[in-house]
């Protein structure tokens, strides 16, 4: 290793670790990333802070803001009276109908952030409704549905995911390859969206268990007041702005930090100066900016090449070995995850795949797809920041995201991974 690289290495080691292991709570871990990068100089403060220019921490922030709006206003509630009776006759119909949300809002809907926002409040109230009270188990499970399926599923939808976009530019710029729509879905959706989404059922079902009270519909639906309405209208024009970015090419960070803005318009929105400051995760966003900032240093320093090479020459790859060379690719790419975090996963993995193609004799977009395997699998939680953010807003403990974490990441590596890989094959897609 370069000398100029022990200090980075050094630094990036530590925060991960006090992350990964909760020893410290995650917003001083991150305050304590950025005082040390600042110090030891790892690398220029623009970068050190880019997490705060981003437009994930944006994302995140106006989430909050929106989130703490349909609360107040009463749609939270008026959406759980509407889901109670439905789906709180059983536990594992609570956690399928939660589950199966996350996922069908993936189709309309682009923003992983965004459909936390708009997801993790009605669920909350829900939850309230069926007697499953804070710090209770099944509330934890409910919020980690919410952040699991909108991060996880969403890796089987081209435009849902960050990381997917990422890679998808990666490999249009390097290679010039295009990925579609409809061949992705197909390649992905069965695996990665269906069968990890009952897997995911599953592992929460027996992880998270709960005694849900059903709820009757007994009441008759009350008139929508005026507030209702005016913040109904808010968040449809906000959604179609959501799901019509690719046309009109503002950012989906941009149209939920303009919402939140009239949220908090004296008179015209919903929240007060007191609203938004006790319903804004402050201690959320400070860990997200630092994720963001360590995977930009990472990058910023030639960290994350190195350790990409450094592992390519681990890897027991032959063309003999099909099946040993898929099982590796998408362990390399859990290793990664470690440093850079999933989205910048594939900023790293794609230069390598033409070199990964040849040692492997896979094709290169068939390489391409396997690492969608491995970073929508993370194997710690500050590895995916939406699924950070819906913990932070249901104030899951640390422990309980990562018992998820590696309970699912087992299930995927020891069922799903073979499936995908027979899956892959009858496609032809390797």
């Amino acid at each position: 290793m370069p000398a100029d690289l022990l200090l980075p290495t050094a630094l990036v080691a530590v925060t991960i670790a006090l992350w990964a292991t909760a020893r410290l709570p995650e917003y001083l871990t991150a305050l304590l990333f950025f005082a040390g990068a600042t110090i030891l100089a790892v690398a220029p403060p623009g970068v050190i802070f880019s997490g705060f220019a981003s437009a994930a921490f944006w994302l995140i922030l106006s989430g909050f803001v929106l989130g703490a709006a349909i609360r107040k206003v009463g749609l939270a509630d008026r959406a759980a009276r509407w889901l109670s009776p439905h789906l709180t006759g059983s536990w594992w119909r609570m956690v399928a109908g939660v589950v199966g949300m996350t996922y069908a809002l993936a189709f309309v809907m682009p923003s992983n952030m965004g459909r936390i926002a708009l997801l993790m409040p009605i669920i909350m109230a829900m939850a309230d409704r069926a007697k499953l009270l804070p710090g209770s188990t099944g509330r934890a499970g409910l919020a980690l549905a919410v952040g699991f399926g909108t991060f996880q599923l969403s890796a089987s939808i081209l435009p849902a995911n960050v990381p997917n976009l990422v890679m998808a530019g990666a490999a249009e710029a390097t290679y010039g390859v295009h990925l579609a729509y409809l061949p992705y879905l197909l390649l992905h959706g069965p695996v990665l969206g269906i069968l990890k989404g009952l897997l995911l059922i599953a592992c929460i079902r027996l992880l998270f268990p709960a005694l849900p009270q059903p709820v009757a519909d007994d009441q008759a639906p009350s008139p929508l007041t005026t507030a209702e309405r005016r913040l109904g209208l808010l968040l449809l024009a906000t959604l179609a702005l959501w799901m019509t970015d690719t046309l009109h090419g503002i950012s989906p960070a941009w149209i939920g930090l303009a919402s939140a803005c009239l949220c908090l318009l004296p008179r015209i929105g919903f929240l007060s100066g007191e609203d938004f400051a006790s319903g804004v995760n402050f201690r959320t966003c400070l860990y997200i900016a630092g994720i963001l900032g360590l995977a930009a240093v990472v990058a910023h320093t030639g960290l994350g090449s190195l350790i990409g090479t450094g592992l390519l020459r681990l890897l027991p790859l032959a063309p003999q070995a099909p099946a040993g060379n898929f099982a590796a690719i998408a362990g390399l790419v859990a290793a990664l995850n470690f440093a850079v975090t999933a989205n910048g996963v594939p900023a790293i993995f794609t230069p390598l795949a033409s070199q990964l193609a040849g040692a492997t004799g896979f094709s290169l977009t068939g390489l391409l797809m396997i690492q969608v395997i491995g970073y929508a699998t993370p194997l710690l939680p500050y590895q995916s920041s939406p699924i950070a953010v819906a913990m932070g807003m249901a104030q899951v403990t640390a422990r309980q995201g990562i018992k998820l974490c590696l309970a699912v990441a087992l299930g995927t590596y020891l069922i799903l991974l073979p499936l995908d890989y027979l899956w892959f094959n009858l496609l032809g897609w390797l």
